[in-house]
């Protein structure tokens, strides 16, 4: 009798409420509308069923499932968009090379920027280097007596990583003393490999713009600085890394697109660059369409490089822009939604794009072969 009085009570406090301030019925049905669908593996037998349902639920799934779709709409869009891909943390160590390398080939991104350190240890690899599983309560200063380094659960051997710096000197010295872009000399060095699983080798054989604008700030870096040592030592001219004549390329590549979109795999220097060719040569352009995957925090002073909203203030993602951002660990979160653009067959109908250059000047870029016939 005391539970009914109490709901009865609770009842006419309601409608008192409604009758006193007018309760918005209409803007409470709208709200209350999209229920919350627990995940059912009765109906999942897929990673993209599993994104799918991700869609109906709550917290970072919800988000996953949201920059799935921000990128179903990146390559589903028939003025066919530019899609930059910015890379940054410890990827290869954790795994992600063939997903990325496969990212390449499929033809679901068509610029890649990235950090030094991702593009080196996949050049380390190349050339037949392997990571480890480790341990991240090792002790480190035992790990650097026997030469082995740490990226935090994983081992690499420092002795492949000297070598690897000697042969991107030796590399350097068979160049012509000029003043390369990072997309020149990195495609040159792509060049070099044999590895069909390499970032580098699968962008030079599908011609897709690869950046490294912080390319000093990575072991890449300390093999051209060894070349530029050894040149100066010896009275030769050494090759110059040119990155302004970065940013004239990849604002010439925004120029010359339809639309742009960007995925970020963490944030730093990459995302950035990719930010900033967006206004580089036009201020009233930004990216259509735009999602990220982090695990930084915006309350420390901008997301390592600024929220996407945040960004849309300076015009490097567009006002209207379709956009969505993941909290979470990339390892897990990049296969997750390569792997459901793959099994959904959204690559399937995209041609790839062909930039033509001469010298460091685009002169177009035209619709090339189909993914398929070129995979």
């Amino acid at each position: 009798m005391e539970i009914g009085n109490k709901i009865g009570n609770k009842k006419k406090c309601i409608h008192k409420f409604k009758v006193k301030h007018g309760l918005d019925e209409k803007r409470r049905s709208s709200l209350l509308h999209d229920k919350i669908r627990p995940v059912d593996f009765a109906q999942v037998h897929t990673i993209g069923d599993l994104v799918d349902a991700w869609s109906h639920c709550g917290i970072q799934s919800r988000s996953l499932a949201e920059c799935f779709k921000v990128y179903e709409n990146m390559l589903t869009d028939k003025s066919r968009p530019t899609i930059m891909l910015g890379l940054s943390g410890a990827l290869i160590a954790g795994g992600l090379r063939k997903v990325i390398r496969d990212m390449i080939t499929t033809g679901i991104v068509d610029v890649v920027v990235s950090t030094g350190a991702i593009l080196y240890q996949d050049y380390y690899a190349a050339m037949g280097y392997d990571h480890y599983q480790g341990d991240p309560t090792s002790d480190d200063a035992k790990l650097h007596d026997i030469y082995i380094n740490r990226i935090y659960n994983t081992y690499v051997d420092e002795v492949g990583f000297v070598k690897c710096d000697d042969s991107i000197a030796a590399f350097c010295d068979s160049l012509e003393a000029k003043r390369y872009s990072t997309r020149e000399f990195l495609h040159l060095l792509g060049g070099t490999l044999s590895d069909n699983d390499s970032i580098l080798r699968s962008a030079f054989c599908h011609d897709v713009p690869v950046f490294c604008p912080a390319i000093a700030d990575s072991s890449i870096g300390i093999g051209i600085a060894q070349h530029y040592r050894n040149a100066r030592s010896g009275d030769a001219t050494p090759i110059m890394i040119d990155t302004i004549k970065d940013n004239f390329e990849i604002g010439q590549i925004v120029l010359k697109s339809s639309k742009t979109g960007a995925i970020y795999v963490g944030g730093g220097v990459p995302k950035n660059y990719i930010n900033d060719a967006a206004v580089m040569f036009d201020y009233t352009k930004g990216h259509s369409y735009i999602f990220q995957i982090t695990a930084d925090s915006p309350h420390w002073g901008g997301l390592s490089g600024s929220t996407l909203d945040e960004a849309k203030s300076w015009g490097k993602v567009s006002s209207v822009a379709v956009r969505s951002t993941v909290y979470g660990e990339a390892t897990i979160i990049l296969p997750i939604i390569f792997g459901a653009v793959i099994q959904k067959g959204l690559h399937e109908d995209r041609q790839r794009l062909e930039f033509i250059w001469e010298e460091d000047s685009l002169v177009a870029i035209k619709k090339g072969p189909s993914i398929l016939a070129t995979a």
